[in-house]
């Protein structure tokens, strides 16, 4: 119970900070024709802004099922990989179900706080750690969708654009720390210019374009700009 109740103390700012990102979510799956339940139930069972709301980009072009495949796989994969690092981590009770809650709750951010937690992760902590998140992310989508016609349309507008604020926000530290990934961002931006407006790509669609700007940007980098083997084996 002990190791429950830290858990929820340490999402509890996780699960307030999904709450305002999730509430713009909401407002973009109604805007794009969907209703607020099929919003909150998107929201329920994924964990995911950023591939939520290139799901919800698919969703309202009709694009087709491979089209939502990829572009999920290609912008969740990060999750896969996080989930294996912290499996090493979590103790010998953490079975199977517990695992399968691991991977569906993994986020950036509540495996930051996990990985920092000193020795290793018992379920009932992650289970604490992944409560008010999961269910900040849900009333978030849930208010947002319900209650953002009530609102005045600037503030709307607002709030909409809010999520690439925080994309930004997340981005532009990195950037400043390391100039390889400012330049693999202003080649994701130029990419994603010409996706747009060059006659020749623009009837792509919105999803694929995300995967093909995504892709190349990450293999130029990794081809460019290779990590060094010794000093990533520095950081851990």
């Amino acid at each position: 119970m002990k190791q429950l109740i830290q858990g929820i103390k340490d999402g509890s700012a996780i699960g307030i900070g999904y709450f305002s990102v999730s509430f713009t979510f909401g407002l973009a799956a109604v805007s794009s024709g969907l209703c607020w339940w099929e919003a909150l139930l998107v929201s329920m069972m994924n964990l995911t802004s950023a591939g939520q709301f290139a799901g919800i980009t698919v969703m309202a072009s009709a694009g087709p099922y491979a089209e939502m495949a990829i572009s999920q796989l290609v912008i969740n994969l990060r999750y896969a990989l996080m989930g294996i690092s912290l499996s090493q981590k979590v103790d010998r009770r953490f079975l199977l179900p517990q695992k399968s809650v691991l991977g569906f709750a993994i986020t950036d951010e509540i495996f930051a706080v996990a990985m920092s937690r000193d020795g290793e992760v018992g379920s009932a902590y992650f289970s604490g750690l992944a409560l008010l998140p999961y269910l900040g992310w849900a009333a978030g989508t849930l208010t947002g969708a319900v209650c953002g016609n009530i609102l005045p349309g600037n503030i709307r507008d607002a709030l909409g654009i809010a999520i690439y604020g925080m994309f930004i926000a997340i981005i532009i530290p990195a950037m400043k720390a390391d100039g390889r990934i400012l330049k693999m961002a202003a080649l994701a931006v130029l990419l994603s210019c010409c996706m747009h407006y060059l006659p020749v790509l623009r009837n792509v669609s919105e999803g694929f374009s995300v995967i093909i700007c995504a892709v190349a940007a990450s293999a130029a980098g990794a081809f460019f700009f290779p990590m060094e083997e010794g000093k990533e084996e520095g950081k851990g």
